[in-house]
């Protein structure tokens, strides 16, 4: 009787500290499992696909494509207007959640930026770099964009898309300096004040022009 007594006392205590061992084991999976979520969540191996940081970039680029709107229906007589993409790409990383789209009212659908032809697509770059533009100097504390150089694009453009996005440029000058930088020819009917680059026998030299009413 002692023997089977203490025998059984015995294995009483290695099964409590079994049941001990158990309990804490569980606790520390769950407080793992938390952990491993919470990672996923962060990085975008999620359903969305859309990791934390690019959660917080895309509140912020809600902001810019507003703007961005406001200029793009100006530029195409209302006709588009930037819609951020819910599409999950990327291929199992996280690259979701910045793409975006352009709602055609001609067609009544959304479509990707990428069916958009090529002066298409310069306006709808103009719109978001001018909108980029205009949130920085708004959320910088007073910093002022002085100055703002669109390179090329413009040879894309019909002569009324050209007419639109220089009245549009035109608009936002006012005490800032805005540089075209271009090789088309009809922008020099337009721009009264020119750097003009010419090569000769493998020289560059710069002339300044102003024309003070330039036709």
């Amino acid at each position: 009787k002692g023997i089977l007594g203490e025998r059984k006392k015995t294995l009483q205590r290695t099964f409590d500290k079994v049941q001990g061992l158990h309990a804490k084991t569980a606790s520390a999976q769950a407080q793992i499992n938390e952990l491993v979520t919470l990672r996923d969540v962060m990085m975008g191996n999620t359903e969305g696909k859309m990791s934390l940081e690019r959660y917080v970039l895309r509140a912020s680029f809600e902001v810019v494509l507003n703007v961005a709107n406001q200029k793009l229906a100006g530029l195409t007589n209302d006709r588009y207007q930037f819609v951020l993409s819910d599409t999950v790409s990327g291929k199992g990383m996280s690259k979701s959640g910045l793409e975006i789209d352009v709602y055609d009212d001609n067609a009544g659908e959304q479509r990707s930026v990428h069916t958009l032809s090529g002066g298409e697509t310069f306006i709808a770059s103009l719109a978001l770099a001018l909108a980029l533009c205009q949130v920085v100097q708004e959320r910088s504390g007073g910093v002022q964009i002085d100055s703002l150089f669109i390179d090329e694009g413009f040879g894309s453009l019909d002569s009324h898309a050209l007419a639109s996005a220089l009245q549009t440029l035109q608009s936002i000058a006012g005490n800032r300096m805005v540089g075209i930088i271009s090789h088309v020819l009809e922008l020099t009917e337009q721009i009264p004040d020119q750097l003009i680059v010419q090569s000769d026998n493998g020289r560059a030299h710069v002339a300044y022009q102003h024309d003070i009413d330039p036709v």
